[in-house]
């Protein structure tokens, strides 16, 4: 079982994430490596097969697909969906990627430490945020020319240089529309999501013609499911 969560039951009930259970070998033999790194405490030193584990695997892993999207200008998209945005190197490569031509959306519920919409650097970074009844919680990381990923890590250097954390390629397709569907439909959102502006205000995106409160949405796609 691997996800964006935790297994606090008072959490669970407010937190929003993403869960996935799997029977491949590869990715339990991965988890095995994992819980040994852990156990004989190599897991600065170690890296995963089919996943890829913080502190050595992510960062590189993340650089490197922004670096690809970059080699598509126009044509390249990345939607980013975390708690917070600090790692300055990451920023840093965003920037880069925007003035290549790569679109960006960004959704990043608490701090974000890069500037959309300023000429020259971050013309097409949008920062948007998802502020209702549940905490946002999950990763989710979108490269149009690679894979969908979801992640325990947040792109802070607490997350990506000091802590044990996963990164997990969504491979099967019906996983990875589903992500990308959140991803979609978060931004689409008129009631519940504000975007961020070059100077560092949020102000609330609305639209009266076409309500949709994101959050709404998939909890009604829940109860029908389950």
């Amino acid at each position: 079982h691997l996800s964006t969560g935790n297994y606090n039951p008072l959490s669970a009930k407010v937190y929003t994430d993403v869960s996935f259970f799997s029977a491949k070998n590869e990715i339990a033999n991965d988890i095995i490596k994992l819980f040994h790194s852990l156990l004989t405490s190599s897991a600065t030193s170690n890296t995963l097969e089919t996943l890829f584990m913080a502190p050595k695997q992510i960062k590189p892993k993340i650089i490197e697909l922004i670096q690809n999207e970059m080699n598509h200008k126009q044509e390249g998209y990345i939607i980013l969906k975390a708690n917070a945005l600090v790692d300055s190197e990451i920023i840093e490569w965003l920037y880069q990627a925007s003035q290549k031509g790569v679109k960006i959306d960004l959704i990043i519920r608490g701090i974000c430490c890069l500037k959309p919409q300023v000429k020259g650097l971050s013309e097409n970074i949008r920062v948007y945020s998802i502020v209702g009844k549940y905490l946002e919680h999950a990763r989710i990381y979108y490269f149009k020319h690679e894979n969908i990923y979801f992640s325990s890590a947040d792109l802070m250097p607490r997350n990506l240089e000091r802590r044990v954390e996963l990164l997990i390629p969504a491979t099967n397709p019906k996983i990875a529309h589903k992500l990308l569907h959140i991803l979609e439909i978060q931004l689409k959102d008129t009631l519940k999501r504000y975007e961020l502006n070059s100077k560092g205000r949020y102000a609330k995106v609305s639209n009266p013609n076409d309500p949709l409160n994101s959050q709404d949405y998939f909890e009604k796609q829940a109860l029908k499911t389950f």
